[in-house]
């Protein structure tokens, strides 16, 4: 399993406009951090999760054009903004059939694209603000093309992507504050392996969800800064919540730009936890895990 982060920053990004501090100057590619967002690649199955503003920047600067499904943790707009560009893999994924030239969508070609819809994992309620924020998303294209993206929603709890030869994906539910519905995504290769969690935006974790995050492999989570948040954790809270998980090895992100990258390290130095950074790629094999 290969996991990729698309987005290590807040909800403004890194630089942040009209900020002239030392992170959002800094020459340290690793102190540009785009919005949250990450590429699983798992068996003969990959997938996004979330839709960040400039996930089509990522996908194309890290050469992304496997997309089988999409998980989402929320419908927050740094974590959906770029839902509409999954109408892309609908396409990639789609079949090429013989039409009529004439007909709409054909352009003149003796062929069109039948995009295939993919499947959106999200809460209920994630699933609902969805089709508010989008409200041409469906399960069809659009009758003279693929201009809006074609989702099939599925609020299921524990599911498999792939079968056998894909990934394993439960849901674990965190409070991102003022009673807004989100969650994390813990994910495994469906024949058993590494355990991966992925909480991105979290305030606090109650005892269920915890107990179901104790002695994953990886823990990939929320670590905005050191002073308090009402929605995020703070540097002393998230290490607390690491310390209780007890994983082998631990990532922060939703970073702002109270750090540069290079702080945020000597700070970690003395734990099993590093600043993650967009574009770091961490291959899980066998339990083991490494970074490159």
């Amino acid at each position: 399993m290969r996991f990729r982060f698309l987005g290590t920053g807040t909800s403004v990004g890194v630089p942040q406009i009209g900020c002239a501090c030392k992170t959002c100057t800094s020459t340290d590619p690793r102190d540009r951090r785009r919005r949250c967002g990450a590429y699983v690649a798992c068996g003969d199955v990959a997938f996004l999760i979330d839709t960040p503003p400039e996930m089509r920047e990522a996908v194309i600067e890290y050469g992304i054009s496997k997309v089988d499904a999409v998980l989402l943790t929320h419908s927050h707009m740094d974590h959906v903004a770029g839902f509409d560009d999954i109408r892309r893999f609908n396409t990639i994924n789609g079949e090429k059939k013989e039409c009529d030239p004439s007909s709409p969508g054909a352009n003149g070609r003796t062929w069109r694209i039948i995009g295939r819809p993919l499947v959106c994992h999200a809460m209920e309620e994630t699933a609902r603000q969805m089709h508010n924020i989008f409200p041409y998303i469906s399960e069809k294209g659009g009758e003279h093309g693929l201009f809006r993206p074609q989702v099939v929603f599925d609020c299921s709890d524990v599911f498999t992507i792939g079968g056998e030869n894909g990934a394993s994906v439960e849901r674990v539910k965190v409070e991102h504050g003022f009673d807004f519905p989100c969650c994390g995504y813990i994910v495994s290769p469906a024949k058993g392996g590494a355990r991966l969690a992925y909480i991105s935006d979290c305030h606090a974790i109650g005892s269920e969800s915890l107990e179901r995050l104790k002695g994953v492999d990886v823990l990939i989570l929320d670590c905005l800064r050191e002073r308090e948040h009402p929605t995020h954790l703070s540097l002393s809270s998230a290490l607390t919540y690491v310390e209780k998980i007890n994983p082998k090895k631990a990532y922060f992100i939703h970073m702002c730009h109270d750090f540069t990258h290079a702080e945020w390290e000597a700070r970690l130095s003395h734990t099993c936890v590093s600043p993650a950074w967009d574009g770091l790629e961490i291959n899980l094999e066998n339990e083991k895990e490494t970074a490159s």
